[in-house]
């Protein structure tokens, strides 16, 4: 009952040295802050695709120090989060960090709220030392392929999308969403 859909770019980037700090951090925030985040993070994510929540991935990267999740504000409304795994031990692996799952906001402002997630991971995995920056991204969602294209980001491998039922959910033109669940 899975059909395939289209081509998932498995993308880096090399990733250069900055004396910049990453944005906002979910581990810079208080429980309370924590409980907050991860409530945002929700709703934005059931703005892109009714019931997309990646909560436990932002609690299990968290407790088990696999990462870190960035961030993103504009006058203190959540426009964008990126999960991402950094460094040995984790799916990124020696040197690397790895998107796993990013979203932006849906709307006029979501191809320029992108390009400032993308600064932002790049600005974490220089800030933990790290040389390379990994993301997966559908080609179904072309422009969000399109900005990491020109943001330096180039293929290393694809992956085709196998879906149950046969319909897109979030793989569409004008989503800017990072993932790669293999």
């Amino acid at each position: 009952g899975f059909w395939p859909r289209f081509l998932t770019a498995i993308m880096s980037k090399p990733v250069a040295k900055t004396a910049e700090s990453p944005p906002s951090l979910f581990s810079d925030l208080s429980g309370d802050e924590r409980n907050n985040a991860i409530e945002e993070c929700s709703a934005l994510t059931n703005e892109v695709y009714p019931r997309l929540n990646v909560q436990r991935e932002i609690v299990a990267i968290h407790d088990q120090k696999l990462g870190e999740t960035v961030m993103l504000r504009e006058n203190a409304e959540l426009m964008g989060f990126a999960v991402c795994h950094c460094g040995e031990g984790t799916e990124a692996g020696s040197d690397t960090c790895f998107i796993k799952f990013a979203a932006v906001k849906p709307g006029a402002t979501a191809a320029d709220a992108f390009s400032a997630l993308l600064s932002a991971c790049q600005l974490l995995a220089a800030a933990r030392g790290l040389g390379r920056l990994t993301a997966g991204v559908n080609t179904a969602r072309i422009e969000a392929y399109q900005q990491m294209f020109a943001f330096g980001f180039r293929s290393d491998f694809q992956g085709v999308l196998m879906h149950q039922p046969n319909e897109p959910g979030y793989s569409r033109p004008g989503t800017f969403v990072i993932d790669d669940w293999r």
